[in-house]
């Protein structure tokens, strides 16, 4: 990422596994959509495979940083949406949905803010998978989420830079 990076969407994942895969399809759906609809200057679509020091180069220097990743969470409703938000370093969340990677995005962000290295706002949308096996495509409840996923981002995305003033 570089200085004029200010807003961050990643796409977390493994597109190889199935429903780990959702993040970036959500940022290839996005790129997509920009050809038509352009996001503002300084937006930088993204894709990492969930290392935590990855993550952290990705977001440091943006003011707003939003990641899709996919969740594990019991019990399970595959497609069902999490939005989460840092919060002083600290991800606030409802229900016990976590990531499926190994160390978590929650790791990550404690290792940002030890290192001073968090974004400005730091948003987390997770989405429930059904299948992490080895191959590609995603299951039906989960492709289900991607389109209103990235309207919501793409929404989240010019909200932000409208009251920034950025374009």
């Amino acid at each position: 990422m570089n200085l004029t990076t200010r807003i961050a969407v990643i796409g977390v994942g493994n597109e190889f596994r199935h429903d780990d895969g959702v993040g970036w399809a959500v940022v290839a759906q996005l790129a997509e959509w920009a050809e038509e609809r352009p996001l503002p200057s300084g937006t930088a679509l993204l894709v990492c495979d969930g290392d935590p020091a990855r993550l952290i180069t990705l977001w440091e220097d943006a003011d707003l940083a939003i990641v899709v990743d996919a969740a594990h969470a019991h019990p399970e409703r595959p497609g069902r949406l999490h939005r989460l938000k840092v919060d002083d370093g600290q991800l606030s969340q409802t229900g016990t949905a976590t990531s499926s990677h190994g160390l978590g995005l929650g790791n990550a962000v404690e290792l940002a803010r030890q290192l001073d290295r968090l974004p400005g706002q730091l948003v987390v949308y997770a989405v429930e998978g059904a299948d992490s096996s080895l191959g590609t495509g995603l299951s039906a409840p989960v492709a289900a989420i991607v389109e209103p996923l990235t309207e919501w981002i793409a929404t989240e995305i010019s909200l932000h830079a409208g009251s920034t003033g950025s374009r």
